[in-house]
């Protein structure tokens, strides 16, 4: 019986002497977190990596309106805090571009923003009160010549419109009343000058557009465009 004893011990110590050694509880847990890691795609090798990378997030292609710059035209009103007397409700910028207001003579206002010119009269002002406090507001709106719209030929009513953002054709259309009975509408023409000043025609067909609803003429406009409505040959 002992000898029986010793013979299976020694067969039993044999078996486990051949078998791989498994790790501590410590290099388990080492190789276990290697291989979450590996399935889970950390880093760039990972085994369920698609190689794509994140998404890329484009920057906005829509463009931030530019600040409004006043023109001949425009009429603005001019609040001096806790200064009435000083107060304007309704000046107009005169076609030279400038403007008067009370203790201050001949100011240009055409081409700066209601910001800017708020600014240059407080600089001048500081000459009579203390610390003043002023607000332009532009009520009625024309602006610069570069940043109107302007329609001569067969429109209803030829006009300069001032250009704001996104303004499409159709846009301009409603603006000058349509056409005339003379108008050949699908001869008309915009021109445009680039900034580098490289002049652009671009043909459109107002008459598909306004009679036949052909949405595909109804482009967007840009600051300075004129658009040209010929007069039918008969």
């Amino acid at each position: 019986m002992i000898q029986d004893w010793f013979d299976q011990a020694r067969s039993d110590f044999q078996a486990r002497a051949e078998r791989p050694a498994l790790p501590r509880a410590g290099g388990r847990s080492l190789y276990a977190l290697a291989l979450v890691l590996a399935l889970s795609g950390c880093g760039d090798g990972g085994l369920f990596s698609d190689h794509s990378g994140p998404p890329v997030v484009e920057k906005s292609s829509v463009k931030t309106p530019d600040d409004y710059v006043i023109g001949s035209g425009d009429s603005l009103s001019i609040f001096v805090y806790r200064n009435p007397d000083l107060s304007e409700g309704g000046v107009a910028v005169r076609p030279d571009g400038r403007i008067s207001t009370p203790l201050i003579e001949d100011i240009v206002a055409a081409g700066k923003t209601p910001t800017q010119l708020a600014r240059e009269i407080e600089q001048r002002l500081t000459k009579y009160i203390q610390d003043p406090n002023v607000t332009v507001i532009v009520r009625g709106f024309i602006g610069p010549s570069d940043r109107q719209v302007r329609v001569i030929g067969e429109a209803t009513d030829p006009i300069a419109i001032p250009y704001r953002d996104h303004m499409t054709l159709l846009d301009v259309m409603i603006a000058t009343h349509g056409l005339t009975k003379y108008a050949s509408g699908n001869r008309a023409v915009i021109v445009r000058v680039d900034p580098d000043g490289h002049q652009q025609t671009i043909k459109v067909r107002l008459s598909s557009l306004i009679k036949d609803g052909d949405i595909s003429q109804n482009i967007e406009m840009s600051p300075g465009d004129t658009l040209i409505v010929p007069q039918s040959w008969f």
